[in-house]
């Protein structure tokens, strides 16, 4: 089997190939990458597909009506949809910090979703 991917491990933005060979000691064959990060990037991509996910949450009492957050680390591409479902469960109170944990371990990844901006509470 045959697969052409774009890299995005670089600027560069490689069309990388990735061919699964059933002999000998690698288990595919790379192509078209320019860096060595594109050969790792394209096997990590066929075999699992990982992703930061940046989204937004309900924010109560805010300049905003939603927050920025995102992942601290990878999730598997996978999960998005139902990290989604569970960050659209909650609403949140400012103040609210960078940095903050949102949702510890979500979906028992071992990632957390912690808020990418400060926002403070209004004065009524």
């Amino acid at each position: 089997m045959r697969q052409t991917i774009t890299c995005i491990a670089c600027p560069l933005g490689c069309r990388v190939e990735v061919e699964e060979k059933s002999q000998g000691e690698k288990k595919y064959l790379i192509s078209g990458h320019k860096c060595i990060r594109g050969e790792k990037y394209a096997i990590e991509e066929i075999t699992n597909p990982t992703r930061v996910l940046t989204y937004t949450v309900k924010i109560r009492n805010a300049n905003l009506s939603r927050l920025p957050i995102k992942t601290d680390g990878v999730i598997a591409k996978g999960l998005l949809f139902s990290c989604i479902e569970e960050i659209d469960k909650i609403e949140l109170q400012a103040p609210i910090r960078i940095g903050d944990v949102i949702i510890e371990n979500v979906l028992n990844t071992g990632v957390d979703i912690v808020a990418s901006r400060s926002m403070n509470a209004i004065k009524i």
